[in-house]
């Protein structure tokens, strides 16, 4: 059973944008106080990106830190990822999951290459 879907990926040019979502089922939602994306790369290990609380607080790796900005609409059990001034270092898959994740469950994620 998927409980997390990703969308919004695809290719950009370095400086340009995108904006993921993130749409998890309500259980997800309820079982944790915290949503976080996560990336990973080809041949690394999967990192968090970007962590927010139900409340509204956030935080940030510092890799993205004053370029990506975490939201999330409580009443419709999604998180979003603006994502500005891309470099091709966030050329990964993204990922939404709880924080911090327990088991080994992911969704599909999405595809975001960051190349002129």
């Amino acid at each position: 059973q998927v409980q997390m879907v990703e969308s919004g990926g695809g290719l950009v040019q370095p400086g340009g944008s995108l904006r993921l979502s993130c749409a998890a089922s309500g259980s997800i939602f309820d079982s944790s106080n915290f949503m976080g994306w996560y990336r990973q790369a080809p041949g690394k290990q999967r990192e968090l990106v970007a962590t927010i609380h139900v409340g509204g607080f956030t935080h940030y790796a510092d890799s993205v830190k004053g370029r990506f900005t975490i939201s999330r609409d409580n009443a419709k059990n999604t998180v979003y990822l603006q994502m500005n001034t891309m470099q091709p270092e966030d050329t990964a898959v993204y990922y939404c999951n709880i924080w911090p994740v327990r088991g080994d469950t992911w969704g599909q994620g999405t595809q975001v290459t960051v190349s002129s």
